[in-house]
């Protein structure tokens, strides 16, 4: 899919096309069973509370659920691949993810919501572990929300349960992000997003899903 070219503020009137929740109840219940249903009904009943609140409040809603109804795993453990990124519907059906997985949930979440693609972006970054002064680092991707473009980004991450600014975040070393924009490196956009094959393979199993907002 092509990366998207709209101005901030107008996205929830240009969203492409809507989700079947039909045709997502059905693979749910098909693929992973009453655990699965109860998880994707409790998202789209979160998600249904949230609409026309601020987004302050979206973000806020939206980073508790995912953070509260995932179990954070390897790739290797769930799927039984080295690097797998789950569509929302199977991270909920499995009720594990690993970090990509995380963002991948908010993301969608907060797009169908109506939260403007160019205003968040799936940052991977070195994450240090191990406390301060530890110079020990792991591979990890958070979700940035920016008010605008040059703004401080308020960080959604499954490693805490709280949102803060990303200068609030030292242990966090930006490496690159992307979006439906295109891919950043220090900032500035680099290359379009068509260029991460995980990701358009990502956004065509969620249209077979019917949860595909972009």
């Amino acid at each position: 899919m092509a990366a998207i070219a709209l101005t901030g503020g107008s996205w929830a009137l240009k969203r492409a096309r809507a989700w079947d929740e039909s045709l997502m109840h059905r693979e749910m219940r098909t693929r992973y069973g009453d655990p699965g249903l109860r998880r994707l009904q409790a998202w789209l009943d979160m998600l249904n509370s949230q609409v026309g609140l601020s987004v302050a409040q979206q973000l806020q809603a939206v980073n508790t659920f995912w953070n509260q109804q995932l179990v954070a795993a390897e790739d290797i453990v769930i799927w039984k691949e080295a690097d797998y990124w789950a569509t929302p519907l199977e991270s909920l059906g499995r009720g594990a993810g690993d970090c990509e997985d995380f963002v991948i949930g908010k993301f969608f979440s907060l797009a169908h919501l109506g939260v403007d693609p160019q205003q968040m972006r799936l940052i991977y970054v070195r994450a240090r572990v191990g406390g301060v002064g530890s110079t020990q680092s792991i591979a990890h991707m958070v979700l940035g929300f920016y008010e605008t473009p040059q703004s401080d980004p308020q960080v959604l991450d499954n490693l805490i349960s709280g949102i803060q600014r990303a200068s609030q975040r030292p242990d966090l070393t930006p490496v690159f992000s992307f979006n439906t924009q295109g891919i950043f490196v220090r900032g500035e956009r680099s290359a379009p997003s068509d260029r991460i094959n995980r990701w358009q393979d990502l956004l065509q199993k969620m249209r077979k899903e019917g949860s595909d907002a972009l």
